[in-house]
């Protein structure tokens, strides 16, 4: 526990317990996140284990849906024919829908490649959900082949340590050039925090160590993601995806 260091035990039935606690709309199954470079016997028993996780997981929810859904993750790495079993054993399962999980390889050319063998795999009429992946060119990328939602810590992250997400590009907002540059932190976002602060307030703040700079970054990258997924959702809607 993190305020005595006590060890606590948690299993696929009480990591669902925890979840269904929460109110969590969307419940996932306990896991293993082997490493990028896991050999492939290593990988098997982790997948091999994961899938038994969230078998139990899935009994477990069962018991008492409460109008919540679980999605099963889908694991193996960058092994082609390990995400095949995958896909196989977890789409025979009631999941409500699919997440993509585990490594997901080195870089984006990987996530990509991995991501054009999964997606036609996938049960059209269920949501699917990319893991861990926030930035934009990747999230663009991976709508293109059918992905539906995301997660990440990318945008949060890049606003604590200075960083904004903005139509420009991402922004250092450390960097000198900054300190006169009276403009909207985005004049094209339509948001609180990206029309009420300048980018020399903000570069104030940063090289000030304030710790209102990391709040105020962070607001605003998540301002822009949400702004890049509208336009996204517009662009599926006029078929333009």
């Amino acid at each position: 526990l993190y305020r005595d260091g006590s060890p606590l035990h948690l299993s696929p039935e009480s990591s669902i317990d925890a979840q269904k606690q929460l109110g969590a709309d969307i419940i996932i199954p306990l896991d293993e996140l082997p490493a990028y470079r896991t050999g492939r016997t290593e990988l098997e028993r982790s997948v091999a284990m994961t899938h038994r996780w969230e078998a139990r997981s899935l009994r477990e929810h069962l018991k008492d849906p409460r109008r919540q859904a679980m999605y099963g993750i889908l694991h193996g790495g960058t092994s082609a024919a390990l995400r095949a079993r995958s896909v196989e054993t977890l789409c025979a399962w009631p999941f409500d829908g699919y997440a993509i999980g585990g490594s997901l390889g080195r870089d984006r050319v990987e996530l990509l490649e991995l991501l054009r063998f999964l997606m036609p795999r996938l049960p059209p009429e269920k949501p699917n959900h990319l893991l861990g992946i926030g930035d934009e060119e990747s999230i663009r990328a991976a709508v293109a082949l059918g992905v539906d939602t995301f997660d990440s810590c990318f945008p949060t992250r890049m606003g604590r340590h200075g960083t904004i997400l903005t139509s420009d590009g991402p922004l250092t907002m450390k960097h000198a050039k900054w300190r006169t540059d009276y403009r909207k932190l985005d004049e094209r976002v339509d948001g609180v925090v990206s029309q009420r602060y300048t980018r020399a307030y903000l570069h104030h703040l940063v090289r000030a160590n304030e710790p209102l700079a990391g709040s105020i970054a962070t607001l605003c990258n998540i301002e822009y993601t949400l702004h890049t997924c509208r336009q996204l959702r517009e662009a599926i809607l006029n078929g333009d995806v």
